[in-house]
């Protein structure tokens, strides 16, 4: 049975796709990028219903599961089990639209599975007739009450004591759309005037970021293809402010890819910048971002930690390290996160991060800056990977941030988390 694109059941029956490959322990993103691949011809509507059933059940994943765990005592396929929650996301979401999306859940369950098709009708319906349950059941499993790993909400409740309940319950909200000027290009000024032109307003934060009312598809942004605007969250934007590049720097963006701090660096300052990456694609990425921008910078393959393999001995006097981490602080945009990390994995994270900074440590000259740069909000790779970086470098101070050693930003309606620390190097 072949399903119409326009359809409810063609949007949940791709939306499991995606989290049925989550569940089977794939990145989400991947898993959207090669269902764009092999339907180059969707509307906007068509992929932005997909992307929005998929994004929204992983970011409350547990609840589905909770509920799930009362109404199907034998596990079923997880294509089954995944167009569940995808239906049952969308019961949440639209309960006044119960009828279609159980008639529409079958609808992609014949087209998928149809020896379950019964199965699906019967779990849906009987999940209606006992909705007055739901909140019961979601509240007596730790982990589908807030839509998270326990060891995962243990971390936060000890690095952020106050604010733990509030950066679990942004994680589970659309993330905001931020956007930065390329003042080679344009001004703050005239790309507020054309975004109010197409209907798009637009606030400016105290860091320059432009934060849209309301999220926009980036080929409906005035000015994006010429290069006069980028789309970057408004927390991103302060790496480049709090690097302080001046023109003639030599300036190193030592995990660069997709380029987004890369051309922010090169907007404001005329510098040499190398750009390393590690991953060839994503490299490339960096590549295009920066044409788009007309801007220009060397990018290399290369681990940023094997300095024998692409550093020419001249040092740096600014470094962006921008490492590899948790990604703690940005899981509303990516929402397999929570279930695809251990808690084991965040001390490999915090080992490979000490690496880093050890090594690009001394390609800094005397007298230089290394941003840190982390999208985490768990001390182990935040507050204590640098304490522990000071203690075996005599010769590393901390630069003040605002009056403060660093700078935690946790996720909230204007930003994703990031957390940010300036080490000098004595002269």
């Amino acid at each position: 049975m072949r399903l119409r694109e326009d359809s409810l059941a063609y949007a949940l029956q791709q939306a499991a796709g995606m989290v049925a490959a989550v569940i089977d322990g794939g990145n989400l993103t991947d898993a959207f990028e090669r269902l764009l691949a092999s339907h180059p011809g969707w509307p906007d509507a068509v992929r932005g219903a997909v992307r929005d059933l998929a994004w929204t059940t992983l970011r409350e994943y547990g609840r589905g599961d909770a509920v799930l765990a009362q109404l199907v005592h034998t596990p079923p396929p997880v294509e089954i089990r995944a167009l569940l929650l995808v239906a049952l996301q969308r019961l949440w979401q639209k309960p006044e639209q119960a009828h279609t999306v159980v008639d529409q859940a079958v609808e992609a369950a014949v087209a998928s599975m149809p020896g379950l098709k019964g199965m699906v009708n019967g779990v849906l319906r009987n999940a209606l007739r006992r909705q007055g349950q739901w909140q019961e059941w979601i509240e007596a499993d730790p982990g589908a009450r807030h839509a998270c790993p326990p060891w995962w909400q243990a971390r936060l409740r000890a690095a952020h004591p106050q604010d733990w309940q509030a950066v679990l319950e942004a994680g589970r909200q659309r993330p905001p759309m931020a956007l930065r000027v390329n003042p080679r290009r344009s001004t703050v000024a005239d790309a507020l005037a054309e975004l109010e032109a197409a209907g798009a307003s637009a606030r400016v934060l105290e860091n320059g970021a432009l934060l849209l009312a309301q999220p926009r598809a980036v080929a409906r942004l005035p000015g994006y293809a010429e290069g006069r605007l980028s789309v970057q969250d408004a927390g991103a934007q302060w790496a480049a402010r709090l690097l302080q590049a001046e023109a003639g720097m030599r300036v190193l963006d030592a995990c660069a890819a997709p380029g987004g701090k890369t051309a922010h660096v090169l907007e404001g300052a005329d510098v040499d910048l190398l750009a390393l990456e590690l991953d060839p694609l994503r490299a490339g990425r960096i590549e295009r971002n920066l044409a788009r921008l007309g801007l220009a910078a060397t990018v290399r393959v290369a681990d940023c930690r094997r300095l024998e393999s692409w550093w020419d001995g001249r040092p740096f006097e600014r470094i962006l390290a921008d490492v590899p981490c948790s990604a703690s602080g940005v899981v509303r945009r990516h929402p397999d996160i929570k279930w695809l990390r251990r808690d084991t994995d965040i001390a490999r994270f915090a080992a490979q991060q000490a690496e880093i900074l050890d090594a690009l440590w001394r390609v800094l000259a005397p007298g230089g800056t290394m941003l840190y740069v982390t999208c985490s909000v768990f001390d182990q790779e935040n507050a204590g990977q640098i304490a522990r970086f000071c203690a075996r470098h005599a010769d590393a101070e901390r630069l003040p941030i605002d009056g403060r050693t660093e700078l935690q930003l946790l996720p909230n309606a204007e930003h994703d988390g990031f957390y940010f620390a300036r080490l000098r190097k004595a002269p």
